[in-house]
């Protein structure tokens, strides 16, 4: 799957298959505009860390077309930058395009480069998913089943996935893999996107609620877990959708191991520890409505924040389009970039 997101050169466009309507349809919203590309990431049209900075890269391509000058596309893109907080995917993305447009004289020559870079951004990431899934398959066994939290996969990446590319590498190497996706309150991610995904392309999935996984587990259902991330710190502490940090804590608790599945983009060494990862929080009406239908009582305060953070502690190997790190994630991850 890599047709939910993709960009119209002739008519200046890039179109996001809309993830907050899935599964019940499939429709595109249009982005013209860079302030288009920023309300898709904000609203949540499209989500996932890698996936919001390919969006963003292009993002940053429609700031160069429509633009009148360098300073004020320069100033478009860290609007695009800023969109949302938790991902560092976003930000290095719209660097990498910032230094494109730096390197040019005007934006007419600019812009053809940066289409360019976009493209191979886009590319890039469906690679790294892959090898991911190469590197990480090797660590499921044939007939596990594998408990994932939110959505990593296709659609939250430029395709192939992150969480779900590593089950989609263990099934590609002849492997027999169920998988029970959390639902993932409030936003439903599991329930909605990692369900569609893997029934659309055959693989065995039941959707669990959130509150059931310790059962799950202390039944001996769940075999591994395999979660995706939106930013990985110096020292592997983990930020990803919230929720993840307790299922981490009950995957020690009955002696499961807990992969964290991301591209080396996702890594962010200039972050010494979860402590610095910011956490974003997001509207109350995501948790006190489903649709038009309230569910809490008008005046109750919501807290929703959109993040946890999984002490490296937690995790038992990060899984990278580079190879399998093992604790001490601060050595590993150190000689990573080095």
């Amino acid at each position: 799957m890599r047709e939910h997101i993709r960009f119209d050169k002739a008519a200046m466009a890039l179109e996001l298959l809309d993830q907050r309507i899935l599964p019940e349809r499939e429709s595109f919203v249009v982005c013209r505009t860079v302030d288009d590309v920023i309300d898709g990431i904000r609203d949540m049209v499209v989500r996932g860390a890698p996936a919001i900075g390919v969006s963003a890269a292009w993002g940053c391509v429609l700031a160069a077309a429509l633009g009148k000058g360098k300073e004020e596309v320069l100033a478009d893109m860290e609007r695009l930058a800023a969109a949302r907080p938790t991902a560092v995917n976003l930000r290095l993305a719209v660097e990498r395009m910032g230094e494109v447009l730096a390197e040019e004289q005007s934006l007419a020559s600019a812009l053809p480069r940066l289409i360019r870079e976009a493209e191979a951004f886009q590319d890039a990431d469906v690679a790294a998913c892959r090898a991911i899934g190469r590197f990480g398959g090797e660590l499921l066994e044939d007939g596990d089943t594998v408990l994932t939290h939110c959505n990593a996969g296709a659609l939250a990446t430029a395709g192939y996935g992150t969480a779900l590319g590593v089950i989609r590498g263990a099934i590609e190497a002849g492997k027999r893999i169920q998988v029970i996706a959390d639902e993932t309150r409030p936003f439903l991610q599991g329930a909605r996107l990692t369900a569609y995904e893997l029934a659309r392309d055959g693989i065995p999935v039941k959707v669990a609620c959130d509150n059931a996984c310790a059962l799950l587990m202390r039944k001996g259902l769940v075999n591994r877990v395999v979660v995706g991330a939106d930013r990985i710190a110096a020292n592997g502490d983990t930020a990803n959708k919230i929720g993840t940090f307790g299922v981490a804590i009950m995957a020690r608790h009955f002696g499961i191991p807990f992969y964290v599945a991301a591209p080396c983009t996702t890594i962010d060494p200039a972050t010494p520890d979860g402590d610095g990862i910011p956490i974003e929080t997001r509207p109350d009406r995501e948790v006190t409505h489903i649709g038009d239908h309230q569910l809490t009582p008008a005046d109750v305060p919501v807290c929703n924040y959109a993040f946890d953070v999984t002490p490296a502690d937690l995790v038992s190997a990060i899984v990278t389009e580079r190879g399998v790190l093992r604790p001490p994630y601060t050595e590993a991850i150190a000689g990573l970039f080095k």
